[in-house]
């Protein structure tokens, strides 16, 4: 595993985490690693869901569009009917 250090953090925000880090019952340096995680696997993992979402919308709209466009070609959903 890698190691990182971060410098020059500010005293209220180290206040906080030391905080956090009691209230959880962990140190200050696993409560950091916790909260990278949740930040960057939850930020990956929406924007992945927001990318799939216009994927499928973006296949939707193009499947509906070849098949208004096919059955207008021959007169549109009434003429296949009869109608």
């Amino acid at each position: 595993m890698t190691s990182i250090t971060i410098h020059d953090l500010d005293d209220a925000l180290t206040r906080r985490l030391s905080r956090r880090a009691a209230e959880h019952g962990r140190s200050m340096e696993e409560e950091a690693r916790d909260i990278l995680h949740q930040v960057i696997t939850g930020s990956a993992a929406a924007d992945a869901d927001m990318k799939a979402a216009q994927d499928r919308a973006a296949v939707s709209e193009n499947l509906g569009r070849t098949i208004h466009a096919r059955f207008a070609a021959i007169g549109g959903v009434d003429h296949i009917r009869g109608e």
